[in-house]
C-alpha cells in the first residue's frame, strides 16, 4: 500500500481551490491546534505551581496564554463546531449531541454533513493548503479534503456502545479511505489496556478487565477514554510526518471522560461508605489524566519546527472536587451532562509569530478560528464574529480580511456540501437513517442561542415551532413565553407561562419567567410570589434569586422560624453534608435531632426520605415524604417524589 504522503499528491490535482483575491499573505506557517476537552484553567494552574506539568510551564513561559471565555451551553460538539468554523451556533446549526431519526425514534450522533458553513479545514484544503484533522467531534463522514481526516467514527463516541471494540464497517471514517488501513495499527480498543498501563490512573482487580464492555461501566469507560486518546495522540503525530499539514488538529476527549467519571473524588477528604471506596480506587485518575495531558504536550513541542505555531486549548473547565448532593448519582455518573462544566477553558499559543509571556485580552471561542488562519497567512472572513489576538502574536502583516468563504457548497439539508462524497457514504447515511433526521435537543439549544444573542423575532419562530411539535413541553413554553415577552407580546407570554407552569410544575424556569411578566406589569407582589416559588423547588436556581435580592425581598416568604425550627434547619444541612460524604448513619442520627428540636418542620422529613432511599429502605423514604406532605400539602416536588417512589420496589 502506498503511503499517505503519495496518495494525497497523486489526489491534488483533482481537488478545487477557490481563489478570493487578498486571501492569502507571504507569511505561510503551519500550525497545530491541540484540543484537550474539559482541562480546567485553574487546576493546571494549581498543579503547574506543584511542578506536576513542566510542559505547560514551558508554554507559560515561552508563549501567550489566557483563559478561553466558552458559551452555553457547554456541550462538546457545539464547542468543538464554533471552534472549528469561527462561527456561532445559530450559524454552524450543530446544537447537540445527537440527532433523531425521524422514522424510527433512533438516537444517532450529529454529523458533518449537519454542519451548515465551513470549517478550517475545508478553508485550508480551497486555498491549496493541507489538514489533518484527527478525532474532532462531527467529523463523520470524513470530508474531501486536500491532506487527511480520521473522523470522530475511529474511536467513536461515549453516547454508543457501536464501535468501541471495532467493527467491519469503515465507510466514511477515513479521508482518504485508503488511510483507515494505514492507521489500523494505531487505534487501540478499550480491551487492549491492561492492568499494568491503568496502574498509574487506578486500583484495579484483574477479574474487572474479564468484565464485557459497557459505558455504563465506569472502569470500562476510562479504559475507552484513554484508549481513544492514546489512538488519537499517535494518529496525529503520524500525520504530522507522513502528510506534512499545514495544519494539523487533534482532538483529545479523555480529560473530560475522567472529570465525569471520577472529578467528584479530585483530592476529597473525609469520605465514607461507597465514596471512600471510590476514592481509593480513583481517586488520583483525574489527577494523573492532567499529567498525561501534559505529557502529550511535550511531544507535540518536541515535533514542532520553527515555521509552526502550537496551540493548546480546552472547551471549557471543570469543577473537579464538588461532591454531588445526591451520592447515588456517583454510581452513574451522566456522561453529557453540563451540570459541572465551568465556563472559562484554557488557551495556550508557542512557537512561530508568538510573543513569549503575554496574555491575551479575553480571548473567546470564535476568535480560534481567525487567529489560526492569521497564523497560517490567510484571512478571516467578515463573516466570522471574532478576532485575530494580535496582543499575543508577532504577525509582520495583518492579514486583509474576506467577505464570505462560504462560495457555494450548502447542501440541501442545510450541511456543507461535498461534491466528492463516495456514493458508499451517502447509502451508509441513508441505511444508518440519517438522511431522515432531526435533532429536536439541538434546535431547543439553536432556539435558546437566538434568545441570548438577542435575536428575539427569530427566538420565537424558533420556539413556536417546538412548541407545535411537542405542545405539552413545559419547559419549551416557558422558554416561548420569555421570548414572546421580549417582542412586547405580553398576553400571549403569560398564556405560556400559565401552561408551562400547568404542564411542569417542578420548571423553575416557568415560575420565573411568569414572575418577570408580573414585574412588567407592576405586579411586585405576584412577582415575589412567583420568584419564591422557583426557588421553593430549585433553591440553586440563581435567577430567581437575583431578582428577589434586587428587588429587596428575601427568598422565603414564611414567618421567621423560631430558635428551634433554626437549630433543626442546621441540623438537616448537617445530614445532607453527612450524606454527600457517604456517611449516612451519621445523617440520619442529626435528622433525629432535627425532628426532635422541630417536628413539623417539611424539610427534615424530606432529607431524612432521601437518606432513606440512598440506604435502600424505600418504605421508610415514602414514609419520611408521607409526613412532609401532612406539614406542606401544596408541595409538587413533595407529591412527585412520592408518585415516583411507588412504583419502586421496597425493601432495605
Amino acid at each position: 500500500m502506498r503511503p499517505a504522503a503519495e496518495i494525497l499528491l497523486l489526489l491534488g490535482g483533482l481537488l478545487l481551490g477557490v481563489a478570493l483575491c487578498g486571501c492569502q499573505s507571504d507569511s505561510r506557517g503551519r500550525v497545530i491546534v491541540l484540543g484537550i476537552d474539559g482541562l480546567d484553567p485553574g487546576v493546571v494552574d494549581l498543579l503547574m505551581a506543584e511542578g506536576e506539568m513542566p510542559n505547560f510551564a514551558r508554554l507559560r513561559r515561552g508563549g501567550a496564554y489566557a483563559r478561553l471565555q466558552s458559551s452555553e451551553p457547554i456541550l462538546s460538539p457545539i464547542i468543538w463546531t464554533t471552534i472549528a468554523t469561527g462561527r456561532v451556533p445559530a450559524d454552524h446549526e450543530i446544537g447537540h449531541f445527537v440527532a433523531i431519526n425521524e422514522a424510527t425514534g433512533e438516537r444517532l450522533p450529529v454529523t458533518s454533513q449537519m454542519r451548515a458553513v465551513k470549517a478550517l479545514w475545508n478553508i485550508f484544503s480551497e486555498r491549496d493548503r493541507s489538514v489533518g484533522v484527527v478525532g474532532w467531534w462531527a467529523t463523520w463522514p470524513a470530508e474531501t479534503v486536500r491532506g487527511a481526516i480520521v473522523s470522530d467514527h475511529t474511536c467513536y463516541h461515549f453516547l454508543f456502545d457501536d464501535g468501541a471494540q471495532g467493527g467491519d464497517d469503515s465507510t466514511g471514517v477515513t479521508y482518504p479511505p485508503g488511510l483507515r488501513a494505514e492507521i489500523e495499527p494505531m487505534i487501540r480498543r478499550p480491551a487492549d489496556v491492561g492492568a499494568e498501563e491503568l496502574e498509574p490512573f487506578a486500583r484495579v482487580e484483574a477479574a474487572e478487565l474479564e468484565r464485557p464492555f459497557s459505558f455504563d461501566d465506569d472502569l470500562a469507560h476510562f479504559r475507552w477514554a484513554y484508549s481513544a486518546a492514546e489512538t488519537y495522540r499517535a494518529i496525529g503525530k503520524y500525520l504530522w510526518r507522513s502528510v506534512q499539514p499545514d495544519l494539523l488538529m487533534v482532538y483529545i476527549e479523555g480529560t473530560d471522560s475522567a472529570s465525569h467519571l471520577f472529578g467528584h473524588l479530585f483530592r476529597a477528604t473525609d469520605l465514607a461508605g461507597e465514596l471512600a471506596e471510590q476514592r481509593s480506587r480513583f481517586g488520583d485518575t483525574v489527577e494523573e489524566m492532567y499529567r498525561y495531558a501534559d505529557r502529550l504536550v511535550g511531544e507535540y513541542i518536541e515535533i514542532m519546527d520553527d515555521d509552526t505555531t502550537l496551540i493548546v486549548l480546552s472547551d471549557h473547565g471543570f469543577e473537579l472536587g464538588a461532591l454531588p448532593q445526591d451520592p447515588s448519582k456517583t454510581r452513574d455518573m451522566r456522561r453529557v451532562s453540563e451540570k459541572h462544566h465551568k465556563i472559562e477553558g484554557i488557551l495556550y499559543a508557542y512557537g512561530r509569530n508568538v510573543r513569549a509571556r503575554r496574555r491575551f485580552d479575553r480571548p473567546t471561542l470564535v476568535d480560534v478560528a481567525p487567529t489560526v488562519l492569521a497564523l497560517a497567512g490567510l484571512s478571516p472572513s467578515r463573516e466570522m464574529p471574532g478576532r485575530v489576538l494580535y496582543e499575543g502574536l508577532s504577525l509582520a502583516h495583518e492579514p486583509r480580511s474576506v467577505a464570505s468563504y462560504e462560495s457555494g457548497g450548502v447542501g440541501a439539508g442545510g450541511g456543507v456540501a461535498d461534491r466528492s462524497v463516495d456514493p458508499a457514504i451517502l447509502e451508509r447515511l441513508r441505511a444508518l437513517g440519517y438522511l431522515d433526521t432531526e435533532s429536536p435537543s439541538g434546535d431547543r439549544n439553536l432556539a435558546a442561542l437566538l434568545f441570548e444573542e438577542q435575536r428575539f423575532e427569530e427566538a420565537v419562530a424558533a420556539y413556536e415551532k417546538l412548541v407545535a411539535a411537542s405542545p405539552r413541553d413545559g419547559a419549551l413554553r416557558a422558554s416561548l413565553a420569555a421570548a414572546l415577552g421580549s417582542i412586547g407580546r405580553l398576553e400571549d407570554a403569560r398564556d405560556q407561562a400559565d401552561q408551562a407552569i400547568r404542564l411542569a410544575p417542578l420548571n423553575p424556569g416557568g415560575y420565573h419567567n411568569r414572575a418577570v411578566l408580573h414585574e412588567k406589569a407592576g405586579e411586585r407582589d405576584r412577582a415575589v410570589a412567583d420568584y419564591r416559588e422557583a426557588l421553593r423547588y430549585a433553591p440553586d436556581y440563581a435567577p430567581s434569586r437575583q431578582a428577589l435580592e434586587r428587588m429587596g425581598a428575601g427568598p422565603d416568604g414564611d414567618p421567621v422560624r423560631d430558635a428551634q425550627e433554626i437549630r433543626a434547619a442546621q441540623l438537616a444541612e448537617a445530614a445532607s453534608l453527612a450524606a454527600r460524604r457517604g456517611d449516612y448513619g451519621e445523617a440520619m442520627s442529626l435528622l433525629d435531632r432535627a425532628e426532635a428540636e422541630a417536628p413539623r418542620l417539611a424539610l427534615v422529613h424530606q432529607y431524612r426520605s432521601n437518606v432513606a432511599f440512598l440506604m435502600g429502605d424505600i418504605e421508610a423514604a415514602r414514609a419520611a415524604l408521607r409526613k412532609a406532605l401532612e406539614i406542606e400539602p401544596d408541595n409538587v416536588l413533595y407529591k412527585t417524589n412520592l408518585e415516583r417512589l411507588a412504583s419502586t420496589p421496597s425493601g432495605k
